[in-house]
């Protein structure tokens, strides 16, 4: 290790091909690297397999060559020292909800065995949890190295509309399995009115109204449109089959129970009826419920929540998204595309983002009882300025908090993210400095 970092730093001093400018991210990259080496040793053959993946990624980038084989030549050192001082093997890093990748695909690079989150990020995020002084879930996982940081993080919360993100899923996953085209034409009729929030329902005239898969999937995760899902998760073949995608692709710690519109029925204490999704029907109706009714139906929600997801379920299965491992190159990135275009929450994780920092997302918003409102979410992928993405979850179970209290508790977890990012490249920046040609003789 110590003869690897000296020759690293020997070629910095002497200015190798502009070695000691190679920039932050390729010393980010490189300090990564040294510390996952630490942590391997004890298997040397599968480290280098990993280490040699990790050198595609400098020769993607736009560094002199010199330049890139002066730093590949230090790692290859620190390797060789490894090899002949034989490191014991450290313990292995905790375990966390594992994401299947399903069928091989060969856009997706080796996944990394997790480590441990950054100490300062965990503390912070505890810090919060704790300030907020209600039941909240937090799970934020590094996309790259795999390390996830959790506050309540395999407690069971609503998902409420983040679970339109696993009937988009299962919609795209037939669409790779060539089982549908989204092209295909769809009619919605009146007993396809759903409840809350679904300017669809108001295109539905005499004779229906004709639209597409793929209309529908871009209603349900940019609008959050409860009668485009649910028409959605029916020609896909309902809770059954989203439930069989999710076993399929080994995302647990996440559940499908129910349509939007049987969902909040059920919440409410009432039975859906058709009749319901017409104007203020289901509001009024469930207005006339005792409020003994109501009680039962949301304790019995809560405690066992039929869309329930846990925030680390909810963390991989980002993750895994992020990397390709759930649906084709291209199904891929047209789901983060869509994604990306959501216009609700703008207040939320968002609202914490510098410039810089873009975000793909959806939220869920649960109804209001006694003062308090249910499941109010937002899971995200936030991707720095220089392309590292973090898979966040924040997940209130019931809160009473005012909403701009709500709102700043988003705000400050995506302001913990951006801060731990900022945290490591400040570090790489001091490691960078300590390389270039007279640092070392303190004259300076």
């Amino acid at each position: 290790m110590n003869q690897g970092l000296e020759q690293l730093r020997a070629w910095g001093r002497s200015g190798v091909d502009g070695v000691s400018d190679l920039g932050v991210n390729l010393l980010v990259t490189t300090l990564r690297t040294l510390t996952w080496l630490e942590d391997r040793t004890a298997s040397w053959p599968q480290a280098r397999r990993d280490l040699l993946f990790d050198t595609r990624m400098f020769w993607a980038t736009r560094w002199r060559p010199a330049s890139a084989l002066a730093v590949l030549g230090g790692l290859t050192l620190l390797g060789g020292a490894y090899v002949v001082t034989k490191t014991p093997a450290k313990a292995p890093p905790p375990t966390i909800l594992a994401a299947g990748t399903g069928a091989p695909r060969p856009h997706i690079a080796p996944r990394p065995k997790p480590g441990p989150p950054p100490q300062a990020l965990q503390k912070r995020l505890d810090e919060l949890a704790a300030s907020y002084r209600e039941p909240v879930g937090i799970a934020v996982a590094d996309t790259s190295e795999g390390w996830m940081a959790q506050v309540a993080g395999d407690d069971a919360f609503p998902q409420q509309s983040v679970s339109k993100l696993w009937v988009a899923m299962t919609t795209m996953d037939a669409l790779d399995q060539g089982k549908l085209s989204l092209d295909q034409g769809v009619l919605l009729g009146p007993q396809d009115r759903s409840v809350f929030f679904q300017p669809i329902s108001h295109k539905i005239g005499a004779t229906g109204y004709a639209t597409t898969l793929r209309d529908l999937v871009r209603r349900a995760l940019i609008e959050s449109d409860n009668a485009a899902n649910d028409k959605l998760l029916a020609e896909v073949g309902g809770v059954d089959a989203v439930a069989d995608m999710l076993a399929r692709k080994n995302l647990t710690g996440i559940r499908m129970g129910a349509d939007e519109k049987n969902l909040q029925a059920k919440i409410a204490g009432l039975t859906w009826s058709p009749e319901m999704g017409i104007g203020g029907n289901f509001k009024d109706a469930r207005a006339r419920l005792p409020d003994s009714v109501r009680d039962a139906a949301m304790h019995a929600y809560l405690e066992n929540p039929l869309d329930g997801a846990t925030p680390a379920g909810l963390a991989t299965a980002l993750v895994a998204l992020k990397r390709g491992e759930l649906l084709s190159q291209e199904s891929t990135d047209a789901f983060l595309a869509t994604m990306s275009e959501a216009r609700t929450g703008p207040r939320r994780l968002k609202g914490g983002l510098p410039s810089g920092w873009s975000i793909a997302h959806k939220t869920g918003t649960g109804q209001d009882w006694r003062g308090g409102s249910i499941g109010i979410n937002d899971v995200a992928l936030l991707t720095a300025p220089d392309g590292r993405s973090y898979a966040v979850v924040v997940l209130m179970k019931r809160t009473t908090k005012p909403v701009p209290a709500r709102l700043a508790f988003m705000q400050q977890v995506s302001k913990a993210v951006v801060t731990s990012w900022e945290s490591e490249r400040d570090d790489a920046r001091k490691t960078l400095a300590s390389l270039r040609p007279g640092d070392s003789s303190g004259g300076r």
